[in-house]
């Protein structure tokens, strides 16, 4: 048995490698791909394009802007006295926040009235227009305090009165930063679609050559076939992860935070799953360009449905219920969590549980389809 398999894999890794191309996609674009989606998938919002019109000229309104601009966080690229030229900006596209600070606006301040300030951000991103309203509150409130502070203290308060103060703390990615979220799900998807598609479109293409007869005539048993297809891409499987873990630190400071056996265990569950997955598209195929397309067909929503972009929950119930046939889904929350938090199968059994029982039902239902379609 273990001779056939080392016939088998050694007759795998030849085909693999004799192709240019194909060492290039097997080994160069999965990590290509992650580094540059991980640098293109930034929800950092730094350098917003900001238009002033600033109606007061006035060193207190002039502060105002300078607190805006001194966090990095907002670019004056337009100033402007017209308020319909400041429209137009929007609506064009030129800036994302129109500041304007209307005429009074300094002197509102000295009596102690409420001085108006209006902020303008382009709603078409939702995403972006929520974070500029939050950074527009957060430093319109710290520079009213400050003013406060100073107003108090040029009364000879030195005591300012009781305030309740909010401090948030996040754990595990203490900035915010959009690197740590995203670099370990990319790992998780770029394995997701190469498994997938590598394994079914190298099964199929022994069809479209006629070899695969010639490998069934021998006296090879399924399991042995199935195993001598699937190892050599658990291998590059293993190698890519590895390429990628080297990747995410080195470039960008994403460090595993648990224990590596257990993620690399967990992997290879993961991946068990992906081959049965790509065992049964490939026993439906009779042509790459079909095992391309079935990949694409199950691709694609494995990848949308699987929290990497948007949270399971705020999906539909019915929808959430199905995504717990999606082995990427809990494959992104154990490797979150390894990489992440640090935490272990004692706090992820229920998403390991649910891995490998996808992983025998992909592999059991590849085994039965394997044997009808040879029959």
């Amino acid at each position: 048995m273990f001779n056939r398999i080392r016939h088998m894999l050694i007759k795998e890794f030849l085909q693999m490698f004799r192709d240019p191309r194909m060492r290039m996609v097997v080994f160069g674009f999965p990590v290509i791909q992650m580094m540059v989606m991980a640098f293109a998938l930034n929800t950092d919002v730094m350098n917003i394009r900001t238009a002033v019109l600033d109606m007061d000229k006035s060193p207190a309104s002039r502060e105002l802007i300078d607190t805006f601009t001194a966090g990095g966080y907002f670019k004056i690229i337009k100033d402007t006295d017209s308020w319909t030229e400041l429209q137009s900006y929007l609506d064009q596209g030129d800036v994302r926040v129109l500041i304007a600070i209307p005429s009074g606006y300094a002197q509102d301040i000295k009596s102690g009235q409420t001085a108006k300030v209006q902020i303008i951000s382009d709603g078409t991103d939702n995403n972006t227009s929520a974070i500029v309203s939050g950074y527009s509150e957060r430093i319109i409130r710290e520079y009213s305090n400050r003013l406060l502070k100073n107003r108090l203290n040029a009364k000879g308060v030195t005591q300012p009165p009781i305030a309740m103060e909010t401090v948030t703390r996040a754990f595990f990615n203490t900035n915010q930063e959009s690197r740590y979220y995203y670099v370990p799900a990319l790992i998780a998807v770029m394995l997701f679609i190469f498994s997938i598609m590598l394994t079914s479109i190298g099964i199929v293409k022994e069809k479209e050559i006629g070899t695969i007869e010639q490998v069934m005539v021998t006296p090879i048993r399924k399991i042995e076939f199935i195993l001598g297809k699937t190892l050599p891409y658990m291998f590059t499987g293993y190698f890519t992860m590895t390429m990628m873990l080297i990747v995410a630190r080195l470039i960008f400071g994403v460090t595993v935070k648990g224990n590596y056996p257990l993620l690399y265990f967990l992997t290879g569950i993961y991946l068990c799953g992906n081959m049965g997955v790509a065992l049964v598209i490939s026993a439906s195929a009779t042509t790459q360009q079909q095992a391309l397309l079935t990949s694409f067909l199950f691709i694609m929503p494995g990848v949308m449905l699987s929290g990497f972009m948007f949270p399971i929950n705020n999906m539909p119930v019915v929808i959430q219920y199905l995504t717990h046939i999606n082995p990427i889904r809990w494959y992104l929350e154990i490797l979150r969590g390894i990489v992440m938090k640090g935490v272990g199968i004692g706090v992820l059994w229920h998403q390991v549980m649910w891995q490998a029982s996808l992983a025998v039902f992909f592999i059991f239902l590849a085994a039965k389809r394997f044997r009808k379609t040879l029959s």
